[in-house]
């Protein structure tokens, strides 16, 4: 062979080596990159099993694969590869390893032989390099992802301490870094503290956050200077035809409602009525009597909304306060209107809605508002002088169980305030339904129920007239998923003999106030409800406090971590419901489980610390007290009493003035009246104390309504010893064959505790509790020798 055919011959031989080499190469890095997938699967299967989740890029995987060659050798090749994808040591050293019998030993083949190690070389060091470039880029990630994640939480956190200055101030924030640092030594160098601070911490991010969420709508609201019924205009908007109101099976849709509004606002600006005049509204549950008062709103009038159940003095008595221009009523109120007629001032204008069988002979001097409502177009009116978002939209009247009702103030901001309350702490859906038996004119189905339609778009279920039987099958009926109740309407319903019903609805939630914990856990295992939104709250008052977290028998909460969030307390006072206070004059905050009185503070500019009393400015004064932890401040003295325990949760003990003594020891009226509630089969219990002649403090009698005579005194006897102590038996029992309810189903007690236990003055059956035969029929004599001192209790 010649020189020029040698030297071609082993060109060709170290390119062929070359490129063998360089094709095993990339066939074993193929099969390490195939193995490198397959032992990450396999270790996320074994992660999985063993229920960790760990980081794929930080696997053991990289940790064991090494840039050496003879590591990469020895990587198994996995059993389902191919042969074709298969390098072995023939195929790989193939004319390039050995020598062939003829071939000539020399120094040409140990070139040969270091060429190709050197291009092997070259490739493991190519490989290598790939692999740390990995693991570079990979370290490089995990660093990216949690600076990224550390950005989060240090934005997330400026913009919390920001809501926090903007919304509360600087103090609340100071309070806030200080807290912890200090909470050691405050807690007397325990670590009670702390505990606490872990328990509560899940339940206090929640209010904090549903807080923060409904500051925000309120202010946004209070930016755009915005009503009611500019709010429920942008919902017309949105969705003319969606359900507003459902009420016997008639649909009103967003748009009916706020043409009927329209209409209502053109009429009452025609006659004459502006922006601050005052007309009062009597009609029973309905669609039009929220769609009457909104189109009053639109012209700045302010709507008195009237108890349907109030008769002559009573009655006169709302219409007087309120200072009203107009009286709207229904024709089925004709006759209590024309029972006080003659005492309306003349120039009170009246107009009747609905259709009357007797319409001409009426002789009221009414306007027929439904031919007016037929002759005016449903275009909104040109206003000059706008209701904006402070201005004063409604009064609504206490429930007068103390004695006649008085007309609180509702601005739109105190309006738009409660219905978000219930929006964002009770986190309801778009789609939620809203079912409410109650009367709309009162806050709790007035302005919860029917403010969520209005305020946030729901639509609303209207009942004229809460019937315990009905309930929950209204409820799977309109297939609502959000249910009111108040006072005392869940035992009604508890005591309706289980039905199939019971259980086939859709409710989710259960708002109110008033579910008594001794029939709370019954209550919800029966009928299946998956979250009570319990929450207290007085109509005209500041201090409204919301149960989030499901706790059994609590009304709300505080929070005992940062309480000036929020600031309501609970404070000393003595048997009179007055404020006890220290050497400065300044009230005492209660202990843990001390009952106290609630209080909130008043903040003038802030719609959810702010108290705007009644229409009565005496009255309004009444219920604020001054200086309470400083000089010149003051808080809503709301005359219940109620308890805190460790946690926070406030739990509801009694009324002011309610709670007697007796035989040394405080009886709480409402405790009693549940427990007695429940061994008479959930009727209608009130407990109230007595005066007894030479006794000290009061005895206690409960008044029961029995109409049927069916009561049997002897087992009341009998479980009243075993389930109460001496000093809280009812020592006097009064048999009521009628019942006076307010409209929340709240039992009056005043005039019951006026006529106590003399056979002389009361008509009904009374007994007395003999320590040894049980209650005795209560007569002349008996009573005669109580008041002698001759009989003792």
């Amino acid at each position: 062979m010649t020189r020029d055919s040698k030297s071609g011959h082993r060109a060709t031989l170290s390119a062929s080596t070359t490129f063998n080499s360089s094709v095993c190469v990339r066939r074993r890095d193929s099969s390490r990159f195939l193995n490198y997938i397959i032992n990450i699967y396999h270790d996320c299967l074994q992660d999985i099993e063993r229920g960790e989740g760990r980081f794929v890029g930080v696997s053991s995987v990289s940790a064991s694969t090494s840039p050496s060659v003879p590591a990469l050798a020895s990587t198994p090749t996995p059993l389902h590869e191919s042969n074709a994808n298969r390098c072995d040591a023939t195929r790989a050293t193939s004319g390039v390893g050995q020598r062939k019998a003829n071939a000539p030993s020399g120094t040409h083949q140990d070139a040969q032989a270091a060429r190709v190690g050197g291009s092997v070389n070259a490739a493991s060091r190519s490989e290598g390099d790939l692999v740390a470039s990995r693991s570079r880029w990979r370290a490089v990630g995990r660093f990216l992802r949690r600076l990224i994640l550390i950005m989060f939480l240090l934005g997330f956190a400026i913009g919390a301490v920001a809501v926090i200055v903007f919304y509360m101030g600087p103090i609340y924030l100071f309070q806030l870094l200080i807290v912890v640092s200090v909470a050691y030594f405050v807690a007397g160098g325990r670590l009670r503290w702390f505990y606490v601070a872990l328990r509560t911490i899940p339940r206090d991010c929640k209010g904090l956050l549903g807080y923060i969420r409904m500051l925000w709508a309120v202010h946004c609201h209070e930016k755009k200077n915005r009503n009611v019924a500019d709010i429920f205009r942008q919902y017309v908007s949105r969705h003319p035809n969606k359900i507003c109101f459902i009420f016997e099976d008639q649909e009103w849709t967003f748009q009916q409602v706020e043409d009927f509004s329209n209409k209502i606002a053109t009429i009452f600006k025609m006659h004459g009525y502006k922006k601050g005049d005052t007309v009062a509204l009597l009609l029973e549950n309905r669609p039009e009597f929220v769609a009457i008062w909104l189109g009053l709103t639109k012209i700045g009038v302010v709507t008195a909304l009237i108890n349907t159940n109030l008769r002559k003095t009573s009655l006169l008595h709302c219409v007087n306060i309120a200072k009203c221009q107009a009286f709207i009523y229904g024709t089925e109120f004709f006759d209590a209107v024309t029972d006080i007629v003659s005492s309306l001032d003349a120039k009170l204008m009246l107009y009747r809605y609905g259709s009357h069988p007797n319409a001409m002979s009426i002789g009221l001097k009414e306007k027929d508002l439904n031919a007016l409502l037929a002759d005016t177009a449903a275009a909104p009116p040109a206003v000059q002088e706008k209701c904006g978002y402070h201005d004063k939209l409604l009064y609504i009247y206490t429930s007068g169980t103390t004695g006649l009702p008085k007309a609180a103030v509702i601005t739109n901001s105190r309006y738009i305030f409660i219905t978000a309350s219930v929006e964002f702490m009770g986190v309801l859906r778009n789609s939620d339904r809203i079912y409410t038996p109650l009367p709309l004119y009162h806050t709790a189905g007035g302005v919860m129920s029917v403010g969520l339609a209005l305020v946030y778009g729901h639509t609303t279920v209207i009942r004229k007239k809460f019937s315990a039987s009905a309930y929950f099958a209204d409820c799977a009926k309109y297939k609502c998923t959000v249910g009111q109740y108040i006072g005392e309407m869940c035992r009604y319903i508890l005591a309706v003999p289980p039905k199939k019903e019971d259980q086939e609805h859709n409710l989710r939630i259960i708002f109110g106030n008033g579910l008594r914990p001794q029939i709370w856990d019954e209550f919800v295992k029966r009928f299946k409800i998956p979250q009570v939104l319990e929450f207290y709250g007085a109509t005209e008052g500041n201090c409204n406090v919301m149960n989030i977290d499901n706790k059994t028998g609590a009304i709300g909460f505080f929070s005992r971590i940062i309480p000036s969030v929020y600031p309501v307390s609970l404070i000393k006072v003595d048997k009179d419901g007055e404020p006890v206070r220290n050497s400065k004059g300044l009230c005492q905050v209660c202990e843990p489980n001390e009952p106290g009185a609630f209080i909130g503070k008043i903040s003038p500019n802030n719609p959810t610390r702010a108290f705007l009393g009644y229409v009565d400015k005496k009255a309004s004064e009444k219920k604020v007290i001054y200086d309470v932890f400083k000089k010149g401040d003051s808080a809503f003295l709301s005359g219940d009493i109620l308890v805190a325990d460790e946690l926070g949760y406030l739990y509801f003990k009694d009324r002011t003035g309610d709670t007697f003594r007796w035989k040394g020891e405080n009886v709480s009226t409402s405790e009693i009246e549940g427990i007695v509630s429940n061994l008479i089969s959930y009727r209608d219990c009130i407990v109230y104390g007595v005066e007894v002649y030479g006794a000290e403090g009061k005895a206690g009698m409960a008044a029961i309504y029995d109409p049927d005579g069916t009561l049997d005194l002897n087992k009341l006897t009998v479980d009243i010893k075993e389930q109460l102590p001496p000093y809280a038996r009812p020592q006097f029992v009064r048999i009521l064959t009628k019942l006076d309810l307010t409209g929340t189903f709240k039992l009056k007690k005043k005039d019951l505790q006026e006529e106590a236990y003399n056979p002389h003055i009361v008509q009904d059956k009374l007994y007395y509790l003999n320590a040894k035969l049980g209650y005795q029929l209560l007569t002349s004599e008996i009573y005669d020798q109580i008041q002698q001192g001759k009989v003792k209790l």
